[in-house]
């Protein structure tokens, strides 16, 4: 089964991390790899949601409707999401390194027949957006904290806006 995973060490509290992932109505500020597109939407076990892919910043989105399949706050959220041949399962632990300090995973399984059809196509791209929103995340969580006065989350563009 191919798969994908990527982590990173952010300084902010673990449910200021869980805040910024589960608020998705909010990602085109600083997520460039997943978008919202129904912030009506919101995630809880059991729900489907209406979400986005691009894996190159730039390139086009890959819409697409995944099941949350387990949400434990603060800590874990993992959604599948699946057609005839072929099914993704992205998961995000989120772990305590200390007073102020999380870990953030970001795994991405595929599975089904045509999983190794796609892989070699969209491995070193998924990988890329994987680590992308990582970075982002990082950034976005500790400008929150540390730049209170200066920072405004409109810094990051939409990436949905044409330039």
């Amino acid at each position: 089964m191919p798969s994908l995973y990527t982590d990173i060490e952010i300084n902010a509290p673990r449910h200021l991390v869980w805040d910024a992932l589960i608020r998705k109505d909010q990602w085109h500020w600083w997520n460039t790899f997943l978008y919202d597109t129904d912030p009506a939407l919101p995630f809880g076990q059991g729900q489907e949601v209406a979400l986005a892919l691009c894996r190159l910043e730039g390139d086009e989105f890959t819409d697409f409707e995944p099941l949350v399949t387990v949400m434990q706050p603060d800590y874990y959220l993992r959604w599948r999401a699946q057609m005839p041949g072929f099914r993704s399962e992205q998961v995000f632990e989120l772990q305590d390194l200390g007073p102020n300090r999380t870990k953030y995973t970001h795994q991405e399984r595929l599975s089904g027949m045509l999983s190794g059809l796609f892989w070699p196509f969209i491995r070193q791209d998924e990988r890329q957006g994987i680590q992308r929103m990582a970075r982002q995340i990082k950034r976005h969580v500790e400008r929150r904290i540390y730049d209170r006065d200066r920072y405004d989350p409109r810094d990051r563009y939409d990436p949905r806006r044409r330039r």
